[in-house]
């Protein structure tokens, strides 16, 4: 069964935001998708045996800090 986890990235605001991040997230083990809506700041995983630690990592190592 899939997962999801949905995490408040302040910082992001345009689309180089977003493909940073999702660059970095799908590299994560178990991602299937990344959906962002830069309006509300969610960042949205889907996946299976989804790791919290390694997806804030990943959101971190894009540059950004998840709230």
């Amino acid at each position: 069964m899939a997962e999801v986890a949905t995490y408040t990235v302040p910082a992001m605001h345009c689309a180089t935001c977003e493909a940073s991040i999702k660059r970095e997230l799908v590299a994560v083990a178990g991602v299937e998708g990344v959906d962002v809506d830069l309006a509300s700041k969610l960042v949205t995983v889907r996946g299976r045996s989804l790791d919290d630690g390694k997806l804030r990592e990943a959101i971190d190592e894009a540059g950004y800090d998840v709230a």
